[in-house]
């Protein structure tokens, strides 16, 4: 028996979805009114899996909408971050159909899409029975979009979710008293913190603990890398004289944080910024701003957000994105097209940040507009130009953030986190923190059968 979803899709011609578009003209930045009209997957239930995430929670409320637009209904299961990850991959490495469409993890897109458990999108985007012309697949910001390419340049996913580090001050008028500029380098950035720790009561700087995230941009600033040449050359790469540079720096730099700090969670840290007991806090767009945009910021009339300072070798601040896509095996591509299609058209992206101030969406359109730069310019700072210039910058010249997209790099981020932690506490020096796990990660990369 056929699908029943895919039956009526091949009778949506260009000129019906032209008819439907003209009746239809106030949702015309969407094909909607075809839908609306047509509504060719009545009846389908779509399956989809998310991890948590507020971006999920507030199109939540916009989904009745859909179901009603299309006679569709959404059933979309979200978990915990690593519980999604490890269902979702035993899911989708299995050959399983229980998902409509999915979120393709930062982490595990490379994996995904290498093991071709997804669905060339392309294929939907490039026939105009299926995707109008204004949905504009190119209208997403490429450096967003690099993780979910295959080597050919195929599409196997749509970035909803964009994080670019950047760097909140909190205390600025502290600094201010001691004469002190936003620090630009790596040298100015730990004479900064070692100066501020301890002035009434902050300290100079506050991280948590997923090192493999907070770390690399450090390791890269000084000339080094996670793995040798990634992604076709993934022998790692932790013993490395600029790689221990790297970790010997950030160590240092943690010793002007508060006690814990290694323990911390993203959303201690970000407490500690946003009341003032912390000065800097390096992270992605979507922690750091609150401390502008937040009614919880004590500190908003003392605050600053701006670009990461730069390593001695490189400028690499990291970034990363998340993307929804469709399993390869999913038993209804068409109607799970349409519903990511709505979830991330100009329409419910602009919606999202005018009615919820939702910020890290990854159109391009969206970013730019005057609507977006209102809401996101504050205390003259754009926040918007600083989110576009640092997301964008792998896709411009060197993709340095090939490291965190292949396959092998959940085993070897795991290695560097407990090596770090080693190093951090004083447990071992660097150098032979970093020799361990060099060898640790090549053996356990053996062992998952990577070939080095």
């Amino acid at each position: 028996m056929k699908n029943r979803a895919d039956q009526p899709a091949r009778a949506i011609t260009r000129r019906k979805l032209l008819k439907a578009s003209a009746a239809g003209a106030a949702l015309a930045a969407f094909p909607a009114p075809l839908i609306a009209q047509t509504k060719p997957f009545a009846g389908v239930t779509l399956h989809g899996a998310s991890f948590q995430h507020r971006f999920f929670t507030l199109l939540q409320k916009y989904i009745p909408e859909f179901e009603e637009q299309t006679g569709m209904k959404v059933d979309l299961q979200l978990s915990a971050f690593p519980v999604y990850n490890q269902q979702a991959n035993l899911e989708l490495s299995s050959g399983g159909s229980a998902y409509d469409f999915v979120n393709v993890t930062f982490i595990l897109a490379a994996r995904w899409v290498a093991a071709g458990l997804l669905s060339n999108l392309d294929e939907f985007t490039g026939d105009p029975n299926l995707t109008p012309a204004e949905w504009n697949p190119k209208d997403f910001v490429e450096g967003a979009q690099v993780p979910y390419r295959d080597a050919k340049g195929g599409t196997y996913g749509y970035s909803w979710e964009g994080g670019a580090m950047v760097m909140g001050l909190s205390r600025m008028d502290l600094m201010e008293k001691k004469g002190l500029k936003i620090p630009k380098t790596f040298a100015e950035l730990q004479q900064v913190c070692a100066e501020i720790n301890g002035t009434d009561g902050a300290s100079g700087i506050v991280a948590f603990r997923l090192h493999h995230w907070n770390l690399p941009p450090y390791i890269q600033g000084f000339g080094g890398n996670i793995f040798r040449n990634p992604p076709g050359d993934i022998m790692p790469a932790l013993n490395k004289p600029e790689t221990i540079e790297g970790i010997e720096f950030y160590a240092k730099l943690l010793k002007s944080a508060p006690k814990g700090v290694l323990t911390y969670t993203e959303d201690q840290a970000r407490q500690s910024l946003l009341t003032g007991r912390s000065n800097i806090f390096i992270h992605s767009s979507a922690w750091v701003t609150p401390i502008l945009l937040s009614e919880e910021s004590k500190v908003k009339d003392t605050s600053r957000v701006v670009r990461m300072p730069a390593g001695p070798v490189h400028d690499h601040p990291a970034s990363n994105s998340q993307g929804l896509g469709i399993p390869k095996n999913a038993k209804n591509k068409k109607a799970a097209w349409e519903f990511i299609k709505w979830a991330l058209s100009p329409d419910i992206s602009m919606r999202l940040v005018k009615e919820h101030g939702h910020s890290s969406v990854c159109r391009r359109s969206i970013i730019t507009s005057d609507a977006y730069r209102k809401l996101n310019t504050v205390n003259g700072q754009d926040l918007g130009a600083l989110y576009l210039e640092v997301l964008e910058l792998p896709a411009k010249g060197e993709n340095y953030m090939a490291y965190r997209t292949v396959k092998e790099f959940p085993i070897v981020g795991d290695v560097l986190n407990k090596a770090f932690e080693q190093v951090a506490t004083g447990q071992l020096p660097a150098k032979d923190a970093m020799n361990a796990a060099q060898d640790q990660a090549i053996a356990a990369l053996r062992r998952a059968g990577t070939q080095l």
